[in-house]
Order: C-alpha cells, then structure tokens, then sequence
C-alpha cells in the first residue's frame, strides 16, 4: 500500500471504520495529486468530478466579492477530507474555488466511480454519510457564529478551532473568513495579545 493511499485509510478511520474490502476497493480508484502553494486546483464556474481527500498541507475554499476580492468560506488541514463533490458542484459545475495555501498533497477519485463505491460497500456510505454531516454542521456553525457572535468572539473561535492557521495563512484569508477588514483582525490581535 502507498504512502498516499495509507494516509487516505487514516482519514477514513477517523470518521468510521471500514472493512479492508472496502479499503482496497477504494484504494483502486486513488490517484495522487500534488500541487504547489497559490494553485486553484478546483475553480468556480469549471466542470468538477473529483472527490478529494487532503493528505498534507492547507486548503481554503473562496468566493469571489462582486470587486473581485476572495472570500474565504472555508479552511482545510491535512489530513482531512475536502468538501463533498455533491455540496460543492451542481450539475457538475463548481461553484466556489480551492487554492492551496501551502504546497499540498490530495489523493483523488472519480465522483461517479466514489458513488459507485458507496452502492456497494455499506462501511464506504456510512464514511460518506459522516463527512457529509461534518459538512453540513461547520457551515450550520460558521453561519450561526457570524449571526450571533462579536467579531472578538469569532475570532477567539477560530483560534480555538485552527490554533495554528493564523501562523501559517494569510491574514487578509482570516479576516475574510471572519467577515471582518483585515485591520480589524489586526487590532483585534493586538487586543488579544497576553
């Protein structure tokens, strides 16, 4: 088995178990897909088929502001699943981009071979079954914090959600995620500062 498609089992087992059956299945339809820091390896408006699990680096999926200004919806650390082609595509079209922000590494598969998968091999639709769940209660989370809590608030959230991204991505990504001006974050750190 290959380092990738090791890394791959790791994530899978951290949402639900599945059978050794059902891993080599899937272990089949992977294929590594590197890609430098800054990439867009999924672009909005562009045909998508790919399930993506990342087994190292940083992602954020984004929007783009009717000025033209990244949105940042969403961060990925690895090693961990992407958003599910069927809550990030419709009709097979994306519609919102990832850019890697570090150099990553993502093992794909084919969303039609994936589905497949799923019909056959139960342990395999219960993992997608939970990532999807995961999916839906982060943005349930996100939407709820940026209703309901002060932007102090949501940023000492995030910290406790991703205590190293503010070291390692930019700030102007953070601030955005936030809903929030990027000299807003900065006051709002020098506030927090010990």
């Amino acid at each position: 088995m290959s380092q990738y498609t090791e890394q791959v089992k790791q994530i899978i087992q951290s949402y639900c178990p599945i059978s050794l059956n059902s891993y080599e299945a899937l272990s089949h339809v992977l294929k590594p897909e590197p890609y430098p820091k800054g990439n867009d390896f999924i672009k909005k408006d562009r045909r998508n088929n790919k399930e993506y699990f990342l087994t190292e680096g940083i992602v954020k999926s984004y929007v783009l502001d009717p000025e033209g200004v990244e949105i940042t919806l969403s961060f990925f650390t690895g090693p961990s699943v992407l958003a599910p082609h069927s809550t990030r595509t419709r009709n097979g079209i994306s519609n919102v981009s990832f850019k890697a922000l570090t150099e990553i590494e993502l093992a794909t598969a084919d969303a039609k071979e994936f589905e497949l998968l799923m019909i056959e091999h139960l342990d395999i639709r219960a993992f997608g079954h939970r990532v999807l769940e995961n999916e839906l209660l982060q943005k349930i989370e996100k939407e709820i914090g940026l209703a309901s809590l002060s932007a102090k608030e949501r940023l000492i959230r995030f910290r406790e959600k991703h205590p190293v991204l503010e070291s390692l991505v930019p700030h102007t990504d953070i601030a955005t995620y936030l809903g929030i001006t990027n000299v807003s974050l900065s006051r709002l750190r020098k506030e927090l500062m010990p």
